[in-house]
């Protein structure tokens, strides 16, 4: 077992105590990245924070749950997802706004000297909006698989559907991908 992870495991024990200083450095240590899992699902910085912030109540109030059989931040990752999931939904539910209506725009008219490295960041940033712009469930289909890594399997649970249903879903929303990103070239 390595050093950090002999670490949050003595820290994931005091917050089971219920000592704030270790609470608050687990935060501190997962809130950017959970925070960036939640952006990229709900789409909107103030319900990306309070989603996350709603996360890591709901993990220290479970972490008796918490078996160890993955790490720490793989855990709070799903928490965050499911959290994310749950909340875009019930937004949709409460919101009859066009997606293109929520959608971050960026400025056409920003100078950009495409050199190797910002060009692949401009055209990832490209790839990035645009999946903005997919359907809901290819949006989420695809950054839980390609951003979050998750596999066909996991995302059908996530997801709630069949493994045949997610494996068409994510090959619909590439082919989709594709098709927007030919077209706006």
């Amino acid at each position: 077992m390595s050093h950090q992870n002999e670490h949050i495991d003595t820290l994931l024990d005091l917050c089971r105590e219920g000592k704030q200083s270790a609470q608050m450095e687990v935060y501190n240590r997962y809130y950017k990245a959970m925070y960036n899992v939640a952006y990229r699902i709900v789409k909107n910085p103030a319900e990306a924070e309070d989603v996350m912030q709603e996360s890591f109540l709901n993990a220290f109030t479970k972490l008796h749950t918490f078996k160890r059989e993955v790490a720490f931040g793989a855990w709070l990752k799903r928490i965050v997802i499911n959290n994310s999931i749950h909340h875009y939904k019930k937004q949709q539910k409460n919101r009859a706004v066009d997606l293109n209506e929520i959608m971050y725009k960026v400025e056409d008219n920003e100078a950009v000297t495409p050199n190797n490295s910002g060009f692949t960041e401009l055209k990832a940033q490209k790839v990035m909006e645009t999946m903005k712009s997919l359907k809901d469930n290819y949006r989420v289909s695809l950054t839980l698989h390609l951003i979050e890594g998750y596999d066909y399997e996991e995302i059908s649970e996530i997801m709630n559907i069949s493994y045949a249903n997610c494996r068409t879903t994510i090959s619909r929303a590439k082919q989709s991908l594709r098709k927007k990103l030919t077209v706006n070239a």
